[in-house]
Order: structure tokens, then C-alpha cells, then sequence
């Protein structure tokens, strides 16, 4: 079913779990998260980059949305890092239920704007805003310690910018990076636990990929509700499209059923990381039908 991701998050938040938010990019990628979601009884999330919506455009965001109307269990459909103000009123217009309205590229104050503006838009459409303070790198390479505290949420700031912005959730940065971990990663707890303390809506980890047990587990605890994950679903997606190679001869349907297992796998060993398997009967009353926020 097409649930509320407000409605999605905060149960989670109540619950003491975490939402897995799944970037897609087409039809097996939708089929292996509802599946797992469906396997293991848990909510879940199906994003889209905005490449993805240039890419598929409408009947790839109404393909993602029969998908969740469609499933037994509660899924909600949202935009990814959208800068754009046209890709997100296409997105909400379309149904979407949330966007991520991504200014973390600017200076504070036209960060805040631009993400008060699109907050006053998604509401007007019933639609959920994620945005986000700090800038999250796609690699660790090449910082120094001081610049990357530089690009990390300022607590207090996060505070400020949730109350003159009125978004739904907030995603942070703590140490947590884009894409593969290229040495041990460091999470700055103290810091999380700081912006906990003046915020009190969801918050949301980017780059859940590569994260040990205990440091998820350790982001639940202060709060986080929502996990992005990519980078080790499309690689188990693009390792089974590499075989292609040596079997010139496959039957593409049978590759791609195999390609969905292979996501899947790694879909549902996210869900059990992140506590949300069997919590998909925690929405049934909380959880209202795609329009609210």
C-alpha cells in the first residue's frame, strides 16, 4: 500500500526502528524491494534519483507508484537530492510522496530558502520534505580532519533551519559518506546526539552502505529513521548483468529474475539490520493512504 512517509517515519521513530530508503532505477529494482519489504513484513521506501526522473520521467514514477499501491505492505515513493524546482513539482504532481529539496550545495541562507519554498509547495500537494544540513562527500580521500568537520551538521544551526523551514525530516552529516567507504568509517556520535537534542523530528542517514551493525544500530538509538542505500543493491545488480558476458546465449528474462534475487537479497539483509522486518503491522492504524504527509 502507498502510505504517508511522514506517517512511514514517524511510526518508526515511535518504534525504535529504521525505514530502508531504496534508490531504483527500473522495473526488477522496484520488483526486489517489494518483495523483500512483502518476505519479511516490513515497510520500506522506493527513491529516485533525479537522473532516474529525467531518465523515466512520468511512466517511470507511476511504474514506482503501482508498485507500492500494489503492495501489501506500506511503502511510500520519494525524490532523491533534488535541486531542481521543475523535477520536484513534477515529482509531487505526479504522487510522489516526499522529495529530498537539496540546497546543502549552498550557503546557509539560500539553502534555507530555497528548502522553505519547496517545503511550502510538497505541503500544498500533501508531500513530505526531507532536506539536509552538511555536505555529504562521495569519498573521504583527500579531507583533512578540520574540512571535514567543516562539512558536517552544525547542531545548532539544524535546530534553527527545522523551525523557520518546517520540514518533515532531516537528514545529517556526521562522517557518513556517498557511496563505498574507502577506509574505516568514523561516525561522530557526539555530534549526532547533539543535533537530537534540537531536533526532534526523524532524521536520515545518507550512505547506510558499507556501515557495521553496531554503528547502525548506535544512529537508531539517536534518532535516525531513515537509511539510504544504493551503492550495494547496484552492485549486486551489475554483477549479475556481468555474467551476461559469458552466457551470450541467456534468456534475458531468466538474468533478470536472477538479477532481482540477487538485489532482494541484499534488500531484506538491509531490513533486518535496520529493525523494520516484521514492523509492517505497526502502519496498519498509524499509516494513512499516499495523500497526507
Amino acid at each position: 500500500m502507498l502510505v504517508s512517509t511522514k506517517d512511514l517515519l514517524e511510526t518508526a521513530q515511535r518504534h525504535g526502528y529504521a525505514v530502508g530508503a531504496f534508490n531504483m532505477y527500473n522495473f526488477e529494482g522496484v520488483e526486489a524491494v517489494v518483495r523483500a519489504a512483502e518476505q519479511l513484513q516490513s515497510p520500506a521506501m522506493l527513491q529516485m534519483h533525479p537522473k532516474v526522473l529525467s531518465y523515466g520521467k512520468q511512466p517511470l514514477v507511476a511504474l514506482f507508484l503501482e508498485a507500492a499501491r500494489s503492495a501489501s505492505v506500506p511503502i511510500a515513493v520519494h525524490l532523491d537530492h533534488s535541486s531542481d524546482r521543475n523535477d520536484i513539482r513534477m515529482a509531487l504532481e505526479a504522487g510522489m510522496n516526499s522529495v529530498l529539496a537539496d540546497g546543502s550545495h549552498h550557503p546557509y541562507q539560500e539553502n534555507l530558502t530555497f528548502t522553505r519554498e519547496m517545503t511550502q509547495l510538497a505541503h500544498s500537494y500533501g508531500a513530505a520534505v526531507e532536506a539536509e544540513i552538511g555536505r555529504i562527500s562521495g569519498t573521504e580521500d583527500g579531507l583533512t580532519v578540520s574540512e571535514k568537520e567543516a562539512k558536517m551538521t552544525d547542531p545548532q544551526q539544524a535546530g534553527e533551519f527545522v523551525r523557520a523551514t518546517q520540514v518533515d525530516c532531516l537528514a545529517v552529516t556526521i562522517g557518513n559518506v556517498h557511496g563505498k567507504y574507502r577506509s574505516e568509517p568514523h561516525l561522530d556520535f557526539d555530534r549526532l546526539q547533539k543535533i537530537r537534542d534540537a531536533v526532534s523530528l526523524p532524521l536520515v542517514l545518507h550512505g547506510a552502505s558499507g556501515l557495521p551493525a553496531e554503528m547502525i544500530a548506535r544512529s537508531i538509538e539517536l534518532g535516525v529513521c531513515k537509511f539510504n542505500v544504493n551503492t550495494e543493491v547496484r552492485q549486486a545488480y551489475m554483477d549479475v548483468l556481468r555474467s551476461l558476458s559469458e552466457q551470450p546465449e541467456a534468456d534475458l528474462t531468466d538474468t533478470m529474475e536472477e538479477a532481482m534475487a540477487a538485489m532482494e537479497a541484499v534488500i531484506a539483509a538491509k531490513m533486518r539490520l535496520f529493525g523494520s522486518d516484521g514492523k509492517a503491522k505497526l502502519h496498519a492504524q498509524a499509516s494513512t493512504p499516499a495523500a497526507a504527509t
